[in-house]
């Protein structure tokens, strides 16, 4: 999975902009819209789906919980619902961890 660019911007991604950086197909982007509520994208004039960076976030909650952690989707809209302070935690730290195993590597490569 690809991290999403840190460009701050950048007000929307396209569908095939976060499918990319989740290495997923776009049918699977469009399911989860419907799925969670927490992904709402806009659509522009055409009905092409505008996602914000808030969007590519919570798409990757999403996306750690059911394709990282094996939660069911039921599983994973309750966990969303019940505890997202504690998610939100979690998935900071999670991120940071991500950053950090990035830097370790790059610093591997170069000894």
């Amino acid at each position: 999975m690809d991290k999403p660019p840190s460009n701050p911007e950048r007000v929307y991604y396209s569908i095939g902009e976060v499918a990319r950086l989740f290495n997923v197909n776009t049918s699977l982007i469009r399911f989860w819209e419907k799925e969670f509520d927490l992904i709402r994208p806009h659509k522009n004039k055409k009905g092409n789906r505008q996602f914000t960076p808030k969007d590519v976030d919570n798409f990757h909650k999403i996306f750690h919980l059911v394709k990282e952690r094996g939660y069911t989707l039921q599983g994973a809209k309750d966990k969303l619902k019940e505890q997202p302070e504690s998610l939100d935690r979690d998935f900071e730290i999670y991120k940071t961890l991500e950053k950090l195993k990035e830097f370790l590597t790059v610093l591997k490569k170069q000894l």
